[in-house]
């Protein structure tokens, strides 16, 4: 998926808790990089996707709005819900070590990308090109 400007200018700003260019420029680069082989890089697009309450095509070309990483909820993201997959993803390697191990990177992708995005924790979870200082989101 190419992130465009329209993708950008629909992510809800509550969803947020860093600056929204600071995030589309973390979103464009892990799609850019997922190449279906990294768990790590799909773990950040699938949180990305639905922070940003992306519509995606599957492989059959059917739409669907993003769902949560970790719940798979179809639900849009709201605060409460992002919260609540937050604490989720954080004891994900608690409640299914088997899904850590058989998707190595796939846990702490969407754990970086919670704690940066969401809880303004910790670095982006993907290495990016300066964004150019802006007023926050």
């Amino acid at each position: 998926m190419r992130v465009t400007e329209q993708h950008v200018s629909r992510i809800p700003l509550d969803n947020l808790r860093v600056r929204r260019e600071e995030f589309a420029a973390v979103w464009a680069a892990a799609e850019a990089q997922d190449d279906g082989a990294d768990w790590y890089v799909a773990g950040v697009v699938v949180t990305c996707r639905w922070l940003a309450g992306a519509t995606v095509r599957s492989s059959t070309g059917r739409s669907y709005v993003a769902s949560s990483p970790i719940s798979r909820s179809a639900t849009t993201a709201h605060e409460e819900l992002i919260e609540a997959e937050y604490l989720a993803a954080e004891s994900l390697g608690e409640r299914q070590p088997d899904l850590c191990r058989s998707r190595p990177g796939w846990c702490n992708g969407i754990r970086a990308t919670l704690r940066w995005a969401w809880r303004r924790n910790g670095p982006a979870p993907l290495a990016v090109a300066s964004v150019a200082t802006a007023a926050p989101a």
